[in-house]
């Protein structure tokens, strides 16, 4: 059964005021944050956005200029240790030792994690079983592909059934099948209370898995909500468009910019563009109108309701070959 707290009545991490520069650039900007216990929370942002800068605080691996953080009750300043043994870390690149086998990997974690001797065995034949890794468990895990190592590295975080979960974007370069199935994983750490912070560049993956979301861009918590929450930010629909090269994509964005209000999102790798469409049909047919009276063909053009990815490049607005504001580069 969940609760809405941790130990003391406390959620499972909290933030206030939370700051860090590292010289004249700001990575955290006065954040606040709160995970209730057996919560996960999604913390999306571009690269650079000061994601990784939150996670490294809150594992007691970096210090703050100011602000406080508690992970499962605890100071990460005045109770760092205590810290450590509440929370279980996986890194972006997976923390294993190549010349041992998975199964002595976790023993060891177990035993640096002071579990008595019999135990870190049992963990270790445990989550071998979980992730399945029981066949390939007594090889070096040099031998390991990308997903088998990234399975390992989980359960090595969970050996010690930490009640605070830090994942910084835990299936980088996974497969489908290996991504799907941890996500399969990090549902079942929440069921059983476990309170888990999760950083990713998948948006699909925040969707999924995320009872809430906050999007951080600059150093900022600049939206923080459900999935739902924040897809209605936008309204009921967009229009969206697809064409066949990059001139037609830029001609369609710039005849379609008078209706966007500043929100007309480009993706040049799957030559897209969309828009909030607040009166929906109306809209659509006001794109219609414009890109008939500016000579412009496009492939395919329609209404559909807004994802996390219309969210997310609504929020953070970052120019980029893959996201450009209306009219393409400039």
């Amino acid at each position: 059964m969940r609760t809405d707290s941790g130990p003391g009545g406390e959620p499972g991490i909290e933030v206030h005021g939370l700051r860090k520069r590292f010289g004249t650039t700001t990575a955290l900007d006065n954040v606040d944050l709160v995970v209730e216990t057996g919560q996960v929370l999604a913390l999306l942002g571009p690269n650079g956005a000061g994601k990784t800068t939150l996670v490294r605080i809150l594992a007691t691996l970096l210090s703050a200029d100011a602000g406080t953080a508690r992970v499962a009750g605890f100071d990460v300043v005045g109770q760092a240790g205590r810290v450590r043994a509440a929370i279980g870390l996986t890194g972006q690149f997976a923390a294993i030792d190549d010349l041992l086998s998975g199964r002595e990997n976790l023993e060891m974690v177990g035993e640096l994690s002071h579990l008595p001797h019999r135990e870190a065995l049992r963990r270790a034949r445990e989550l071998l079983e979980q992730f399945e890794l029981v066949d390939a468990g007594d090889r070096q895990t040099r031998t390991y592909s990308g997903g088998m190592r990234r399975r390992l590295d989980l359960a090595a975080c969970l050996i010690a059934r930490p009640p605070v979960v830090v994942l910084d974007e835990p299936t980088t370069g996974l497969d489908p099948a290996s991504r799907f199935g941890l996500w399969q994983v990090i549902d079942n750490l929440a069921g059983a209370g476990t309170t888990v912070l999760l950083t990713t560049q998948y948006l699909e993956e925040a969707d999924r898995l995320a009872r809430r979301i906050a999007v951080i861009d600059r150093g900022r918590i600049v939206a923080e909500g459900s999935p739902d929450e924040l897809k209605r930010q936008l309204g009921g629909e967009v229009v969206e468009l697809a064409a066949d090269d990059d001139r037609t994509l830029d001609a369609a964005a710039t005849a379609l910019e008078p209706l966007s209000a500043g929100q007309l999102h480009v993706d040049r790798q799957s030559r897209r563009a969309t828009i909030p469409a607040p009166d929906g049909p109306s809209t659509l047919m006001a794109a219609l109108c414009r890109l008939d009276a500016a000579g412009v063909r496009v492939d395919d053009i329609g209404l559909r309701r807004p994802s996390l990815d219309d969210v997310f490049l609504h929020l953070t607005r970052r120019d980029s070959a893959l996201a450009e504001p209306a009219g393409g580069t400039r």
